[in-house]
């Protein structure tokens, strides 16, 4: 009678454990899914793969930019921030090119160098705006990245997907695919071990 109720309660938890396994694969499946339609093709439409050393030139604060809070907003929906101008030199093909902080600065205001998010406080805008461009003055030499095949004249400061966050994006996922696939290997071999005692 024990060992029924033992065997029973083995069956039932390489079930649950076999659904544990079943269920981490799945969850993998759908983020490599997610990954694969979101940010992969940020990383591959990104021109600017190479590194090197940019020194700065000039860095002024313009006149006032409009930013829409929105892609469909109204004229009461758009707020006013100081446009910051960073020219650099690159180091690369001793060029004066200007610089932007992403990717998407450039999509979203070729104008300026940094875009800022979507904020009501302008005071808070204006004094983050102002300090960046002191630090541009006070650290003059840093790494850029820039387009190698010359598409892009500009320079970006920093890539939303680099190779190495791209990487670590795909390690979660790796790793559940990997317990779950794990998990399913040793309740098919505990049930081939419970298969082969009971032969004998």
């Amino acid at each position: 009678m024990l060992a029924k109720k033992l065997v029973t309660a083995q069956k039932r938890g390489e079930t649950r454990a076999l659904c544990l396994g079943l269920g981490m694969v799945a969850c993998s499946m759908m983020m490599y899914f997610f990954i694969g339609i979101t940010i992969v093709p940020f990383y591959t439409k990104s021109v600017w793969t190479t590194e090197t050393i940019c020194k700065v030139l000039k860095a002024n604060i313009k006149d006032k930019a409009l930013c829409p809070k929105s892609e469909s907003s109204e004229d009461e929906d758009i707020f006013h921030y100081p446009c910051l101008q960073v020219w650099v030199n690159l180091t690369a093909s001793g060029q004066e090119v200007m610089l932007y902080h992403t990717e998407d600065t450039l999509e979203r205001n070729p104008k300026c160098s940094y875009v800022p998010g979507n904020s009501e406080n302008s005071k808070e805008v204006k004094a983050r705006i102002e300090k960046i461009a002191n630090n541009f003055k006070k650290y003059q030499t840093f790494p850029c990245y820039y387009d190698p095949g010359g598409m892009q004249t500009n320079v970006i400061l920093s890539r939303l997907y680099p190779p190495k966050g791209l990487l670590f994006t795909f390690l979660w996922p790796t790793l559940l695919f990997t317990g779950g696939c794990l998990i399913i290997v040793l309740v098919k071999i505990s049930q081939y071990v419970s298969v082969l005692s009971a032969r004998q």
